[in-house]
C-alpha cells in the first residue's frame, strides 16, 4: 500500500467514525439524528443533586417534546459522584446524564468518565460556564446571598459589612451551611489578610448554627427558626419570598457564585437520548432555570439578577484547593480543629 493511499485511507476511517460518534459529529441535521436516535433509544438515566421540583420540571417539559423518558436518581453532589465513581470502577454503566456541582462535575472529568461533546450551543455560553476540556459545562450559577426572616430582623438593621455580625446583637440569630468552603474562599479573596478574623470574631461572640442543606437552611430562615443565614442560594429565597414566606435576601460586596452543570457519560448506555437533554438544557431548557430565578449561562436569557455582582469560583481550583478551604472553614465558622 502506498503511503498516500495509507493516509487518504486513514483520513476516510476517521471521518467515518466522526459520523458515527454523536458527540462530535457538527453536520447540519445534528440535531435531527439526535432526536431520530432519543426517539429510538426511548430513554435515558440521570444522576442529579439539583431540587427535585426544579429538575422535574425541567425533564418533563423534554419528555413532553421528545417522548423519550428521563429516569432520575437524586442525591446530594457528594453521593453523585461517589456513585458514578464506583459503578465506572466496578464496570457498571448505568448513568448517561450527570447533572451537579462544578466540582464534582471536575472530579469525573479527571477520572474519565465524561465525554467531549461539541455542542453548537457553546457559542452561546458565558464564557465561564465552558471548560477548556469541553466534558461538562455549566447550565446555572448558584449564586450565594445572605437571607432574612423579614419578621424577625428589621431591614435597617441588616449588615452592611460581615463585621457588623459581630455585633452582639446577632448573637444565637445566625446560620450556616455545613460544607460552604467555596462561599469562604470567595468572600476571603475580597476582605483580604483581616477576613479570617471577622469570622473568627463572629462566631465568638455570637456562635452560628450550622445545618446541612441549603434548601433546609433557607426553609428555616422562612419559619424564622434561623433569624440569619450567611449562606443560601438565592434562587430559593426568592422562590420561597414569590410563595409569600417572610424572607427576602441581599448581599454583602460581591455573591460568590458557583456553576452547576452537565456532563454526559462517556459510556452512556442511551447516546443520542443523553445528549439530546444536554443540548436542551444548554438552549431551550434554560428559560426554565429564569423562571425559577436560577442564573442562566446562556448568554441569550435575560439574567433574574438585576444590579448584582458576582464573582465566580473556578470549578478546578476549587477541586485542588478543596482541602484547605474545608479545614479552614471548619476551623474558623464550624469551630471544628
Amino acid at each position: 500500500m502506498s503511503k498516500s493511499l495509507f493516509i487518504s485511507l486513514a483520513l476516510l476511517w476517521a471521518v467515518a467514525a466522526t459520523a458515527q460518534d454523536p458527540a462530535s459529529y457538527q453536520g447540519p441535521d445534528r440535531q435531527e439524528r439526535l432526536v431520530a436516535g432519543a426517539k429510538k433509544e426511548g430513554e435515558f438515566v440521570m444522576y442529579t443533586s439539583a431540587q427535585a421540583d426544579d429538575i422535574g420540571a425541567v425533564a418533563k417539559a423534554f419528555e413532553q417534546k421528545y417522548g423519550v423518558k428521563v429516569t432520575m436518581w437524586r442525591a446530594g453532589s457528594e453521593k453523585v459522584l461517589q456513585r458514578a465513581v464506583a459503578e465506572a470502577r466496578g464496570g457498571r454503566f448505568a448513568v448517561d446524564v450527570i447533572e451537579t456541582n462544578g466540582p464534582e462535575l471536575e472530579m469525573l472529568q479527571r477520572e474519565g468518565l465524561l465525554q467531549r461533546v461539541a455542542s453548537p450551543h457553546l457559542a452561546d455560553m458565558l464564557p465561564v460556564a465552558v471548560r477548556p476540556h469541553g466534558e461538562w459545562v455549566g447550565t446555572r450559577l448558584n449564586v450565594f446571598a445572605l437571607a432574612y426572616n423579614t419578621k424577625k430582623v428589621k431591614k435597617d438593621e441588616l449588615p452592611k459589612s460581615y463585621a457588623d455580625l459581630a455585633d452582639p446583637r446577632w448573637k444565637g440569630r445566625l446560620g450556616v451551611e455545613a460544607d460552604d468552603q467555596d462561599w469562604l474562599a470567595g468572600v476571603l479573596a475580597q476582605m483580604g489578610d483581616n477576613g479570617a478574623q471577622v469570622f473568627r470574631d463572629i462566631v465568638k461572640t455570637n456562635g452560628v448554627s450550622v445545618r446541612r442543606g441549603h434548601t433546609l437552611l433557607t426553609q428555616l430562615v422562612a419559619s424564622g427558626e434561623v433569624p440569619l443565614a450567611l449562606t443560601v442560594y438565592n434562587y430559593k429565597a426568592e422562590q420561597l419570598k414569590n410563595q409569600g414566606a417572610p424572607i427576602d435576601w441581599f448581599v454583602i460586596g460581591k455573591a460568590p457564585a458557583r456553576a452547576n452543570g452537565v456532563g454526559v457519560a462517556r459510556r452512556a448506555p442511551h447516546p443520542n437520548a443523553a445528549l439530546l437533554f444536554y443540548e436542551y438544557l444548554l438552549g431551550e431548557g434554560q428559560q426554565y432555570f429564569v423562571t425559577m430565578d436560577y442564573v442562566p449561562s446562556n448568554a441569550k436569557m435575560a439574567s433574574p439578577l438585576k444590579g448584582v455582582r458576582i464573582v465566580q469560583s473556578n470549578p478546578a481550583r476549587s477541586l485542588d484547593e478543596s482541602e484547605k478551604w474545608g479545614a479552614l472553614f471548619q476551623q474558623i465558622v464550624v469551630r471544628r480543629r
